[in-house]
């Protein structure tokens, strides 16, 4: 999902860029990560398989706390999964056996011709990674 045509659509038209950007896949089990090249940084989305949902869960809560500055997403924002988010750039959302990761630490705090702040544009990529996502 992280390479999806529907994300790179997404992550294009939310940075103003003039073509689609093409990322760099890597698979690692258990983690497939999706590398952007952006004019801003670089931009990284990952998905990290477990064997079932507890230990995605672990996974998850593993790399909250590792994460300075994570605090969680609630309510709405979180659309019913465990969340959270960083002023650095990094959201994580943990879902059945997978964890999820944008990390968009590396941009620029604003990016591209709206100012979107870096942690912004990390929650609208997860969301719409998650949107995809089928139980």
């Amino acid at each position: 999902m992280p390479c999806s045509a529907g994300v790179r659509l997404d992550i294009g038209s939310i940075l103003g860029l003039a073509e689609t950007p093409q990322p760099e896949d890597h698979w690692a089990p258990p983690v497939y990560t999706c590398t952007y090249a952006l004019p801003e940084g670089s931009f990284v989305l990952s998905v990290q398989e477990a064997a079932d949902d507890g230990a995605a869960r672990k996974e998850f809560d593993s790399l909250q706390s590792s994460t300075s500055g994570a605090a969680p997403i609630e309510g709405l924002a979180n659309l019913g999964f465990p969340a959270f988010q960083s002023e650095s750039g990094i959201v994580g959302f943990v879902k059945d056996n997978m964890t999820l990761k944008v990390d968009a630490s590396a941009l620029k705090e604003a990016v591209g011709p709206h100012q979107v702040t870096r942690s912004a544009l990390a929650y609208q990529v997860a969301t719409v990674i998650l949107a995809c996502w089928k139980s």
